[in-house]
């Protein structure tokens, strides 16, 4: 008893640590929510582009390289990976700022995404080597609060940026010449990066990966594995998909509803929404991870897929019920609001339960490379889907800036309905494949 308690109190630090990184890693993603207004006007750019921008021009490399990031995470330091990838995003980001054109932005975005491509199939790796089975939920629902604490934090952070400096005019900036004020914001979140690399270089050790009876497997047998358990697999792959499909829908075009229809300044439109998503995304995807490891305990072996179809239930008859207020009523603003926590509260429940369920799913020596395939969906649907669809349809389908607030519903419904679907299909397989995940290890 003893001898493990500091080994547990160094994993939760470990976990502490890497949720730092992940914040970091969201507020350098999610920074352009709130300054649409600035870049459409600085650059003439459509919506259609600023959904891009958001989402695509991350996802691309982001989606790409984490599977052979994830496969050399098998294999080599899972540290070293996340300190390099912590000192690019953080310095593609401050490029950003220094930017001059939309291309040159899009291009300084795919960077970004290539850097944070290394965090997270690296640290579920990590995480699941550090904790027993029954603390894995509450460990990545912890982990993956950086999700939603960056995105809150993102927001708050510009909202309160955008009140101190002017967004109108050029700023001179030494060796780079003249930017708008509103690009210093990616200069700033760009620089706690680099002294999360110093924390974690200096105080965080690689952790000595689970005995299996391999230590190390071929892409054959990947493709075997994954081929065996596809179903279960792609069920949890694509319903946590379209679970954030919504969520980045909402965290990147929620500021812009405010402003547009509510009449709300950018700042006001950030804090806002900033501490909605700070309170309850982040209240939700802890207990998502608490209420998953109770069910495990509780004998449940469907447990933490159960999590992510319960959450997304509920959350689809709050979308559905937010639509009908938009076409039916005036939809006022308080109304509104509550019903956004309760949609971010809810849909959040399943992430943390998600990823501990994919480590279940599938063998040690596999795990880093199934994270990567993972993220690979979530983001390439998620990320670059979610905030280029309300684009799209409000450009193309309503044709009105305006009707801002009925795309945003339609992409939220549509994801939620989705994942719920897929997350209910997916409780039977999901209970085989951790059967066989535990005869490929003995």
């Amino acid at each position: 008893m003893t001898a493990q308690t500091p080994s547990l109190r160094y994993a939760w630090y470990v976990v502490a640590v890497l949720m730092l990184a992940y914040i970091s890693s969201f507020i350098d993603r999610q920074v352009l929510t709130l300054l649409v207004k600035p870049l459409k006007r600085d650059f003439g750019v459509t919506d259609t582009q600023v959904g891009l921008l958001i989402g695509f021009s991350f996802a691309i490399f982001y989606t790409f390289l984490g599977i052979p990031i994830g496969r050399l995470a098998d294999r080599r330091s899972r540290k070293s990976i996340i300190l390099w990838g912590i000192v690019l995003w953080s310095l593609m980001t401050a490029i950003c700022g220094v930017t001059d054109t939309y291309s040159q932005l899009f291009l300084a975005r795919v960077g970004v995404g290539i850097g944070e491509a290394a965090l997270s199939p690296a640290a579920y790796s990590m995480i699941t080597d550090l904790f027993p089975r029954h603390k894995l939920g509450t460990a990545m629902g912890i982990y993956n609060l950086g999700v939603y604490v960056g995105s809150g934090l993102s927001i708050l952070l510009v909202a309160l940026i955008l009140k101190l400096i002017s967004v109108e005019g050029m700023w001179q900036v030494p060796f780079f010449g003249e930017i708008y004020p509103w690009q210093t914001v990616f200069l700033i979140v760009g620089a706690p990066g680099l002294l999360i690399v110093l924390l974690i270089a200096f105080t965080v050790k690689e952790p000595v990966r689970q005995q299996t009876s391999k230590a190390k497997v071929e892409m054959s047998e990947i493709r075997a594995y994954f081929s065996a358990n596809r179903f279960s697999l792609l069920s949890l792959f694509f319903g946590i998909a379209f679970m954030a499909f919504s969520s980045y829908a909402t965290t990147s075009w929620t500021p812009t509803l405010f402003v547009r229809k509510y009449g709300l300044a950018e700042a006001q439109a950030g804090l806002l929404l900033g501490g909605i998503i700070t309170i309850f995304s982040t209240a939700g995807v802890y207990f998502g991870g608490r209420y998953a490891d109770k069910l495990t305990k509780d004998g449940y072996p469907d447990a933490k897929m159960r999590v992510g179809y319960q959450g997304m239930l509920i959350g689809t008859f709050l979308a559905f019920s937010v639509l009908a207020m938009m076409v039916f009523t005036s939809a006022p603003l308080p109304v509104f609001v509550v019903l956004l926590a309760l949609i971010c509260f809810f849909t959040a429940l399943p992430y943390g339960a998600a990823t501990a369920a994919l480590q279940e799913m599938v063998p040690a020596p596999m795990r880093a490379t199934f994270s990567a395939f993972f993220l690979f969906v979530v983001n390439i649907v998620g990320l670059g889907g979610g905030p280029l669809a309300v684009g799209f349809i409000n450009d193309k389908i309503f044709g009105d800036p305006n009707q801002v607030h009925l795309s945003l519903a339609c992409t939220v419904l549509l994801g939620c309905g989705v994942s719920c679907l897929l997350l209910y299909r997916g409780l039977k397989p999901f209970i085989r494949s951790t059967e066989n995940a535990r005869l490929a290890v003995n």
